[in-house]
């Protein structure tokens, strides 16, 4: 959410900034004042009623003092406060309206940021090559049906499409992911960050997921629990960012880093004619999630430390990849500033996304409640991060995809054999 002091001061460079999202931002913002323009009007009629009635009630204490009593002042005191409680009925209104409208503005884009649609994405780094073979590389689907590791009629079979059964080796190899990645978060190699991993609930409250920001804008693309008002997560950000909603954290809290692995249900109802191909765009699927919680001056450092943490797992595992800067137009509803990794499939013959690493800024502290105490002894909005560290559905495919070998085989990479007890699926 929006800092609305921030809205008033600088409505023209608010606008601008948000008309970079391929939005009307002047009038997403002109909106949101003229809301506000209508609360403090209102607010300014019941301030001077209540001016009124207060000294009013002086004067009718003292002629009660004296044994008198005014008639018409006692009734215009009852028309007083009669017109007080509607106005304050009427300012709740407006209150609340306004908060809707927040809600639905989104965060404004850094002035880093590449200005223009998903085409205007700027690549920061690519690590390193594609992988060369001596044979036509087979996708991750056919690998996965002759290798036992996949059965993608069978995930169908029992829930429908965008969904998968993992089988045998495939599935150790999918616990062996979640495992390895939680231990390289949690027990990091000099120069990366240390996480304290959590256990969190894969349902959550309505005002976590509006905390966070996929309420009301997402609405569609969420499975939800109708009876209950409960909301299967799409992603660990939203529990593990919100065990911290409607707190005040001390000095010494910050940095917060948490990572945790959850599956991510998505219903995916806005990607319509989108790549559906074998696990690349699914309704479950697997994720270790990084969140930070910082002081604001640390939180751009930040950002590179998750990315740089990112980076790692894939540099280990031997997938080539690329760092993306998202443009204006693509960054995330809540994001101000977004990299996104993605690693290369051969047997596709394209790029995945498997992480993408955020500063939200203080959008979401503001949203959920979160402060911290300054230095000042002052409460301040802290601000909030998170980055996939890494989602598997397309980690599992850009492994299989890369290491296959001319007989058919997937080696496994040097990191991932304790973990499996393999050298090769």
């Amino acid at each position: 959410m929006l800092d609305l002091k921030y809205l008033r001061d600088h409505a023209e460079e608010a606008g601008r900034r948000l008309s970079t999202r391929g939005l009307d931002g002047a009038a997403q913002v002109a909106d949101v004042l003229s809301h506000d323009a209508r609360r403090r009007e209102l607010l300014q009629k019941v301030e001077a009623l209540k001016a009124e009635r207060n000294k009013a009630s002086k004067e009718i204490g003292q002629m009660k003092a004296q044994g008198r009593t005014d008639e018409a002042l006692l009734a215009r005191m009852k028309q007083v406060s009669d017109e007080i409680a509607a106005l304050d009925a009427a300012v709740a209104g407006v209150e609340e309206e306004q908060k809707a409208l927040l809600l639905t503005v989104p965060n404004l884009p850094h002035a880093s940021l590449p200005v223009g649609d998903a085409a205007a994405n700027r690549v920061e780094r690519t690590w390193g090559a594609p992988p060369q073979f001596s044979f036509a590389p087979k996708t991750h689907m056919d690998i996965g049906a002759a290798r036992g590791l996949l059965d993608l009629p069978a995930g169908a079979k029992v829930s429908g499409s965008g969904f998968v059964v993992f089988r045998g080796a495939g599935a150790r190899l999918e616990r062996a992911l979640i495992n390895y990645l939680l231990d390289f978060h949690t027990r990091p190699a000099a120069g990366f960050d240390a996480y304290e991993e959590v256990a969190v609930p894969f349902l959550v409250r309505e005002e976590c997921m509006v905390g966070t920001g996929q309420l009301p804008k997402f609405a569609e693309d969420m499975y939800r629990l109708a009876e209950e008002n409960l909301y299967l997560i799409p992603t660990a950000e939203v529990p593990v960012t919100n065990l911290f909603r409607e707190e005040i954290l001390s000095a010494d809290q910050l940095p917060v880093r948490r990572v945790a692995y959850t599956p991510c249900f998505r219903r995916e109802a806005g990607s319509a004619g989108r790549d559906t191909r074998g696990m690349i765009r699914v309704h479950q699927f697997d994720k270790v999630e990084m969140v930070q919680i910082v002081r604001p001056e640390e939180s751009y450092a930040a950002l590179e430390h998750l990315v740089a943490q990112a980076e790692g797992i894939l540099q280990a595992l031997g997938l080539h990849y690329r760092v993306l800067t998202l443009a204006t137009g693509d960054v995330g509803f809540g994001a101000a500033k977004c990299y996104d990794l993605e690693v290369w499939a051969p047997g596709l013959d394209t790029w995945l996304e498997v992480s993408s690493c955020s500063n939200f800024e203080d959008f979401q502290a503001r949203r959920m409640g979160l402060r911290y105490k300054t230095a000042e002894g002052k409460n301040a909005f802290c601000h909030t991060l998170n980055g996939s560290g890494t989602a598997l559905a397309r980690l599992f495919v850009a492994l299989l995809e890369t290491h296959q070998q001319p007989d058919g085989s997937v080696r496994v990479p040097e990191p991932l054999r304790p973990y499996l007890g393999l050298e090769t699926l």
